[in-house]
């Protein structure tokens, strides 16, 4: 029997537009509120940190369908589609009955699904008369991705890296620099935001939170410079939707449909970007998918996390968004998987949980590079810790299956290779990685500096 692997598209097959899920939501996001006056923002105010054209994605409740601009489809031919693979060799080694597939965003030149919003949010700073983009990078997969497309497009990129990551994973940042771009830790000594938390904190070893403080004072206090995200925000998840639009096609091709769509999750870009697509014939036609969002157990906002009017920034610079938060001077352990260390959940990630759409699960450290490990030796590709989660998430419901019986089919999205990321890898083999916990009483306490609204 002739059993296919992988799955891919011709170029002219791929999407030529976004999928915007706050038009088909049964009950819309609540708004980002301006911190000064606690009322609703508009497009315009957003715009004096973002582009225009992505301010007014981030608000958009009315249109389902946004055409991609055709400089960034000629972009995203360069390594557009992406593969859907069948994961035969792990089914195998989980003696499984499920159906396994993958998106295989790791094979793109940045290694990772990020430059999928990197290059409209260039493109549209640069169609506005932006000279600079900043931003901030955890595991530094945003952080190369956004340098790369501002090369494209002709703009200066300056990324503030998280410390302890930028020590772990010293390849991104030499990764970045090669690509052009400026490339500091934070926090640092080079912003007032930055100054303010080694004061307070000297050995601070840095957050995205913090990180993303120093970004965007350095968008608001240099001319012609502006913020770019690589998740959390509508449009970022926006952005990537050309993921899971793809895998529809894809799947459409192997002949099933998923059961479970599964993706780690940080802010929320990768998850909402395989699984939106999906998720529109849940609320449109009431298609039953169950989608889980993998997070570290380091950092459970989805799971442990209030929801909650909160700052996307430790030093309080940007609105006050409407998520699940574990506090925004939340100070998340040193794990590996650094893209995933953030406080917060993207809001439109965050209504769909209040709504019952989808649930996280929370993955501790050591499971996750497990998974890895198996993964690497039977598919023969090295996952990114960030997405060891979501291969931790898809073994547990494999495993699941084999003691039910069921065939489900499960769809995961690998958002990024590892191959750069070895000094994890090192670290586990060697033994010296553990878990980490965090009690309820430290939540509580983080929580507590979370803005009291009238």
């Amino acid at each position: 029997m002739n059993k296919q692997k992988r799955f891919l598209l011709q170029e002219s097959d791929i999407p030529t537009q976004w999928y915007n899920i706050q038009a088909d939501m049964p009950n819309k996001p609540m708004r980002p509120l301006n911190p000064a006056t606690k009322q609703p923002l508009t497009a315009e105010d957003l715009a004096h940190i973002f582009s225009l054209e992505c301010s007014k994605q981030e608000l958009d409740t009315e249109h389902a369908w946004i055409d991609i601009p055709e400089e960034v489809l000629d972009m995203y031919k360069y390594y557009r589609s992406t593969p859907l693979v069948r994961a035969y060799a792990l089914e195998k080694a989980l003696d499984t009955p499920a159906h396994i597939y993958f998106k295989n965003e790791s094979v793109n030149p940045l290694g990772s699904h990020k430059i999928n919003s990197a290059l409209p949010q260039c493109y549209y700073c640069r169609k506005e008369g932006v000279t600079n983009v900043t931003t901030e990078t955890g595991a530094g997969q945003w952080g190369a991705a956004l340098s790369y497309a501002a090369k494209v497009f002709g703009l200066e990129a300056a990324v503030y890296q998280v410390k302890i990551t930028l020590q772990q994973k010293p390849y991104r940042g030499i990764l970045m620099r090669t690509f052009g771009a400026n490339v500091t830790g934070s926090p640092s000594m080079s912003t007032r935001a930055g100054k303010d938390i080694i004061t307070r904190d000297p050995n601070n070893s840095g957050s995205l939170g913090t990180a993303i403080s120093e970004a965007i004072e350095l968008a608001t206090t240099t001319p012609n410079c502006k913020y770019a995200l690589g998740s959390v925000l509508n449009h970022v998840a926006l952005h990537q939707t050309i993921i899971g639009l793809e895998a529809e096609k894809q799947m459409e091709m192997a002949g099933e449909y998923p059961d479970m769509v599964i993706a780690c999750f940080g802010g929320g870009s990768n998850f909402g970007g395989i699984a939106f697509p999906f998720m529109r014939h849940t609320i449109l036609e009431g298609r039953k998918t169950e989608y889980i969002a993998a997070e570290p157990s380091s950092c459970p906002k989805l799971t442990r996390g209030e929801f909650r009017y909160d700052y996307g920034d430790e030093a309080g610079y940007t609105p006050l968004l409407p998520m699940f938060t574990l506090g925004h001077d939340f100070k998340p352990a040193n794990i590996h998987a650094g893209g995933l260390r953030y406080h917060g959940a993207g809001v439109i990630i965050s209504q769909l949980i209040k709504d019952g759409m989808m649930h996280g699960v929370d993955i501790p450290q050591l499971e996750s590079f497990k998974a890895g490990l198996l993964f690497s030796r039977t598919e023969g590709i090295v996952p990114a810790p960030e997405s060891c989660h979501a291969i931790a998430a898809t073994i547990r419901e494999a495993n699941r299956c084999k003691e039910s019986g069921e065939q489900k089919v499960i769809l995961f999205n690998l958002s990024g290779h590892g191959l750069i990321d070895m000094p994890s890898y090192d670290s586990y083999l060697n033994g010296d990685l553990s878990d980490y916990n965090i009690s309820d009483e430290e939540i509580r306490k983080y929580l507590a500096g979370v803005p009291k609204l009238d």
